[in-house]
């Protein structure tokens, strides 16, 4: 499997990795440190324990890396946490919609990691 492919698999923006990291090869480099960064970990126990600071830290640290990665879809959706529990930003959602988009962000993330593990093979 081919970088390019595995971005098709799981619905990355290859050509936006490229652009935020110039080569092939360190993008390689990073796909392969993704699933053991301890991001997805970090904000599911940010999660469990509904800590706004946590939540926002981890949030905000997952984003971004996902966003210069490539994984837009992850990015955003990890994105609607880091603005919800963003310093002075007012709630929108309640603790239950937030522990479903948790799930959500954590299946997408796992499907990530699948991918990457095929890549890697």
């Amino acid at each position: 499997m081919t970088l390019q492919e595995l971005y098709t698999l799981v619905d990355g923006n290859y050509d936006h990795a490229v652009q935020i990291m110039r080569m092939e090869k360190l993008i390689d480099r990073y796909v392969r440190k993704f699933p053991n960064g301890g991001l997805n970990d970090a904000l599911m126990a940010a999660g469990a324990s509904m800590d706004p600071a946590q939540l926002f830290e981890s949030a905000h640290a997952m984003k971004g890396v996902c966003a210069n990665m490539g994984f837009d879809k992850l990015s955003e959706a990890v994105g609607v946490i880091t603005e919800e529990f963003r310093p002075g930003n007012q709630r929108k959602h309640s603790d239950g919609e937030i522990k479903a988009m948790l799930a959500d962000i954590d299946a997408m993330y796992r499907r990530t990691v699948d991918g990457i593990n095929q890549y890697m093979q």
